[in-house]
């Protein structure tokens, strides 16, 4: 079901300074700022070999924390965010935030597992393009 990391999600209560810290540890700037009401929202790192996402998300828009249920949401690629969703929660997790559609080929999910971890599933276009690149230069390697 699990097919891939997509993107772990840290909360800020000073996304400026949380910006400000990762650009200067990664070395790199977010490619992409979402703001609400003018104010920084949410941005996203890539990073690594495989140019996984890091994203910060000022804490305003958190939800409703599960009590016991801390640190990082860690998203997964799965190939149906609903079904995933439903599926964990009928395997003993419970809903810490239903479907969500954050924007065109980015859908996300989350429960909070039997153990008290966040665990998110996400359709995540990103992930399906790099996947997409590496499979394309695989073949492009056999064929050479």
């Amino acid at each position: 079901m699990l097919r891939g990391l997509t993107t772990v999600t840290f909360f800020a209560d000073d996304v400026a300074a949380a910006v400000e810290w990762y650009t200067e540890v990664l070395g790199t700037a977010p490619y992409f700022v979402r703001e609400v009401g003018g104010h920084t929202a949410y941005v996203e790192f890539r990073i690594g070999d495989y140019q996984h996402e890091l994203g910060i998300v000022d804490a305003r828009f958190a939800g409703d924390r599960t009590p016991g249920a801390h640190g990082p949401v860690t998203y997964w690629h799965v190939d149906d965010v609903a079904a995933a969703h439903d599926r964990l929660v009928a395997l003993g997790a419970t809903s810490h935030e239903g479907v969500i559609e954050r924007g065109p080929g980015y859908v996300t999910a989350s429960v909070v597992d039997p153990f008290g971890n966040l665990l998110g599933v996400m359709v995540n276009q990103h992930y399906l393009d790099v996947l997409a690149d590496a499979l394309a230069g695989a073949l492009a390697a056999r064929s050479a």
